[in-house]
């Protein structure tokens, strides 16, 4: 994921001339089909509370009932919105109700605490009847476009009020990510060591003198301005109950910087910052993107921080009431539950139907942004069946997070927390059992060994997919790492697709080879075993080349390219394969707006001839991706079409 950029790359399909005025015939005569999100038919099931993609929280008492609840503001496609999550037992670790949407999601929101009350800011200005019209009372408090003219890269623009210097006036922080230097792709030398520079968090302190605001300069901390890394979040409080105010920030991964007040409550001075840490470990949150709040949220006195993370979650940190080494000392992050409504995996999540468990229903295998591989158990064969919480698959006993870390993601350290695991289900290897093969954000295509038995599955160690290449094994042109002899390294985020294209009872793989087409390995055997031919541009289509915003490149019949783009634009393709159109062929679904029908009209001396025949819906379904799978629970014959999508949540359309 690039978060400066990629909420732009709406994958939205373009096909042929003729292909759009038939779809604009068809949409005058009846209504574009739409998906429905997929529901817990459980009422009494308990799962992690979440909205969408990147958690910005806003915990108060918003219902007025004495108790803490909490709003999240959610920007992502398709969970847009503000969401009121209920708490009806008044408890400090409650399950939640499931949410109400409100209100649209409210970009760089921040809640600061006055007297004990909630006040709501955006950039600029203050939202004075939040409870009652959210955003339709704006006060206007200072020109926002005042760090436009002193950064050339803004991600996040948070406000808080804070009587900074004790003078009985309320002052204005903003802290400003800036990723001027770091650039956001590509910067990688050729022993994987980043050439750009970092993300910058800076705080900036706006004063009231007089009753109007001055710009006054970077708030210092050690002599230096703080300088997190990136989305700085920033927390003025009295952590440690010495009568001032500290400051907890952020960062765009995933700690939380202290800065010590050493001067007075009326003359702030902060010492240079330290990562909170707890049990002589440095406290981190689960995934990144983290927006921490802090307010008393359990009532006991001290300060602690309610904490929204990138899939949507939120936790509370809560603070033992303990301070080592002049820092307060925070529990581990517990993720806040809710009653279940809507199956959801993380964010970016990417299904694959299959049963998985051998008990004669269709059950889904995902992969997510933060890298994790999820088991979401059918419970009933239903249509639409019951489906479990989802549970982390665990390979040679530990829980399978494949990480970007320092340098696995092109567009940088920033990542080091995603995976971007997507993955098909297939007996790789021909002994019985299904087996999982998986790419990520590396590139890196892998398989997972079920050695397990029928209906009890059980995964080893990852280890490479093979091909038997004729010379050097081939990588992307901007992949600063070389692959192992014979492995497959190719474009990030693609679905490595395990199918018996041929009918000869062998398992192909079917994805992006590293230039972008889509390409056939054939599985054969040999003397050693079963092997994999190089990448064979089988799939011809007109027009052949698409980039990452599927812009037609060209306009000639020709190998079907997927993506034409380099770097952090490379890749993203998803796909499912199925007889969708019930004419006795494999087609493939694509992701786009929704999900793309490459239609297969014929296969002739090697050549698979293709139809783009454009998005199944004018429902817009994507963020960063959709990434879909077939499953048949109606039992029918016929595959219908279930979407992952940015927010998590799963999306079904029923192929009529």
């Amino acid at each position: 994921m690039n978060p400066l950029k990629t909420f732009l790359y709406l994958l939205t399909a373009v096909a042929c001339v003729n292909c759009q005025q038939n779809q604009r015939a068809d949409s005058q005569e009846k209504p574009s089909p739409k998906f429905e999100r997929l529901i817990y038919q459980d009422p009494n099931l308990v799962v992690d509370l979440g909205v969408g993609l990147w958690a910005w929280p806003l915990p108060m008492d918003y219902d007025d009932d004495g108790d803490y609840d909490l709003l999240v503001s959610c920007r992502d496609v398709p969970f847009n919105g503000l969401y009121f999550f209920e708490n009806t037992t008044g408890e400090a670790f409650p399950v939640f109700n499931p949410p109400v949407k409100i209100g649209d999601a409210l970009k760089d929101v921040q809640l600061s605490y006055v007297d004990g009350k909630p006040r709501v800011l955006l950039p600029g200005k203050e939202l004075l009847d939040f409870k009652t019209e959210i955003a339709g009372n704006p006060k206007s408090l200072f020109p926002e476009d005042t760090f436009k003219k002193l950064h050339k890269k803004i991600r996040s623009n948070q406000w808080k009020y804070v009587d900074y210097e004790n003078d009985g006036d309320l002052d204005i922080v903003a802290a400003i990510q800036d990723g001027e230097d770091y650039g956001w792709d590509n910067a990688f030398d050729e022993h994987g060591v980043w050439t750009n520079g970092p993300l910058h968090g800076f705080v900036y302190l706006i004063e009231n003198i007089d009753g109007a605001y001055q710009l006054k300069d970077k708030i210092m901390a050690g002599g230096k301005p703080i300088d997190v890394y990136g989305t700085p979040s920033p927390n003025f409080d009295d952590f440690d109950n010495d009568g001032d105010l500290d400051i907890i920030c952020g960062e765009f991964i995933d700690k939380f910087t202290w800065f010590e007040n050493i001067g007075t409550r009326e003359n702030p001075q902060y010492a240079a910052g330290r990562y909170l840490q707890n049990s002589d470990e440095i406290l981190k949150m689960d995934l990144q993107m983290i927006v921490p709040v802090s307010l008393d949220w359990d009532k006991d006195g001290d300060v602690d921080l309610i904490v929204g993370d990138e899939d949507g979650r939120v936790a509370f940190l809560e603070h033992t009431g303990k301070i080592e080494d002049h820092m307060p000392v925070f529990r581990e992050p517990r993720y806040f539950q809710q009653r279940a409504e809507y199956v959801k995996f993380g964010a970016l999540v990417t299904p694959f139907g299959t049963d998985w468990d051998d008990d004669g229903d269709e059950d889904l295998i995902c992969g997510n942004s933060a890298g994790y591989i999820g088991f979401i158990e059918n419970l009933d064969g239903g249509n639409p069946p019951s489906l479990a919480p989802p549970v982390y698959l665990k390979a040679n006993n530990e829980v399978i997070r494949i990480l970007a870390g320092e340098n696995g993601s092109i567009q940088g350290p920033c990542e080091a927390k995603w995976g971007y695991t997507t993955l098909s289900v297939a007996d790789w290897d021909h002994d019985g059992l299904k087996d999982i093969i998986v790419n990520s954000i590396w590139g890196k295509v892998i398989w997972y060994k079920n050695i397990g038995t029928r209906g009890d599955p059980l995964l080893a160690a990852a280890q490479p997919i093979r091909v038997q290449w004729e010379g050097d094994t081939p990588k992307p042109e901007w992949f600063w790492w070389e692959p192992e002899p014979n492995t497959l390294a190719t474009q990030w985020r693609t679905t490595p697709t395990a199918i018996d294209w041929n009918a000869d009872g062998l398992t192909d793989l079917i994805m992006l080879d590293p230039a972008g087409y889509l390409s056939y390995f054939e599985r054969y055997n040999s003397v050693s075993g079963l092997r994999l031919k190089p990448g064979k541009k089988i799939f011809h289509a007109q027009p052949a080349s698409y980039t990452r915003r599927n812009k037609v490149a060209d306009s000639v019949a020709g190998s079907l390219r997927l993506n034409t783009d380099k770097y952090g634009a490379s890749g993203r393709r998803k796909l499912a394969f199925g007889d969708w159109d019930h004419d006795g062929d494999t087609d493939i679904l694509l992701n786009s707006l929704n999900a793309l029908l490459i239609e297969n009209l014929s296969e002739q001396e090697g050549k698979v001839h293709m139809k783009m025949n454009g998005s199944l819906s004018d429902q817009k379904l994507a963020g960063h991706t959709t990434s879909p799978t077939l499953v048949d629970w109606d039992k029918n014959g016929i595959p219908d079409l279930i979407l992952g999508a940015e927010d998590g949540h799963f999306y079904y359309l029923k192929n009529e």
